[in-house]
């Protein structure tokens, strides 16, 4: 194996502005640092919409070491993971210094590409494995050594020598969806029993209404009214997330419009996100919870407060 090539890491600021610190985010993060810090990997499970991607990023960060960001595959291989040939390179020399007898030699050497998981093992990056269950078992079976013997089995392709011993450095942050959810696979025994899970919920209140605001930069009295909103409707067993509280307050924040009753662009946009993420409540649903929480009442003390 004449050349070796590697995949780079990104690197993410440890103080990001747009992260939401509330009690509630800062114990989920003190624990998994707590963890990761005694050589443990993290996995943060839970349904969609509840941050396990921005907080498996946000605890990356805060270790200070370059991240290798994987999404899971149902397509990826363990070569995905490891790495594999990567074209070939050829070398040619002429040789004509004597004008009458040429001379020709040529060379043909296979390039290998070290994939996320060889680099971050070899360096001490950290691991960022998005969804990993999305991935074949069988694809992850190689993190079995990893997280257990520090040890990374390479294939006899690579040309060196058979196994990395893995960097003092490397830490593992994973995520993953319920295994009820479409293409998503039920997780090795053996791999959960290597890392520590923190089951991720919906947000308490006080953190919904703080990400709305944030990533919206709406009015926070308009935030509370559309949290509460989304939060009625999930007492009832229904899941919108806060993806929802966010989509429903960017429209109102490109709009100008109003969490109210008699604001037309904020009650078409409820029916639109609304009801695609959660098809069971209907349109009349809809507006008697505009009525309950948009009321006029509120909507006037939400002009005072605006003016």
């Amino acid at each position: 194996m004449e050349e070796t090539l590697e995949i780079r890491p990104i690197l993410i600021a440890k103080k990001q502005p747009g992260f939401v610190e509330t009690p509630y985010v800062e114990n989920i993060v003190g624990r998994a640092l707590n963890y990761i810090r005694a050589g443990y990997p993290v996995r943060f499970s839970g349904p969609a919409g509840t941050g396990k991607t921005s907080l498996a990023l946000y605890v990356a960060a805060q270790l200070e070491h370059p991240v290798m960001l994987i999404h899971g595959d149902d397509q990826f291989s363990t070569s995905d993971l490891v790495g594999g040939e990567s074209g070939y390179r050829r070398k040619k020399v002429v040789d004509n210094f004597i004008h009458s007898v040429m001379k020709t030699e040529e060379d043909l050497s296979v390039r290998w590409m070290d994939n996320r998981l060889t680099v971050a093992c070899k360096y001490g990056f950290t691991l960022v494995y998005d969804e990993f269950t999305r991935s074949r078992p069988e694809t992850n079976n190689v993190l079995l050594s990893v997280l257990e013997e520090k040890v990374l089995d390479l294939p006899a392709a690579r040309g060196e020598e058979g196994y990395l011993k893995v960097h003092p450095d490397f830490s593992a942050i994973f995520t993953s969806n319920p295994e009820e959810y479409a293409g998503v696979y039920k997780a090795q025994d053996a791999l959960k029993d290597r890392m520590i899970t923190i089951k991720l919920d919906h947000y308490d209140r006080e953190t919904e209404i703080a990400i709305t605001c944030a990533k919206s930069e709406i009015l926070r009295p308009y935030a509370e009214r559309i949290v509460d909103m989304v939060r009625d409707i999930r007492r009832d067993g229904k899941v919108p997330t806060i993806r929802s509280c966010i989509m429903i307050a960017k429209v109102l924040k490109q709009t100008n419009a109003r969490p109210s009753v008699k604001d037309k662009t904020f009650i078409q946009t409820c029916f639109d996100i609304l009801g695609s993420e959660v098809p069971e409540v209907d349109g009349a649903d809809i507006v008697s919870l505009i009525k309950k929480h948009c009321s006029h009442t509120n909507i006037h003390k939400l002009q005072k407060i605006n003016s």
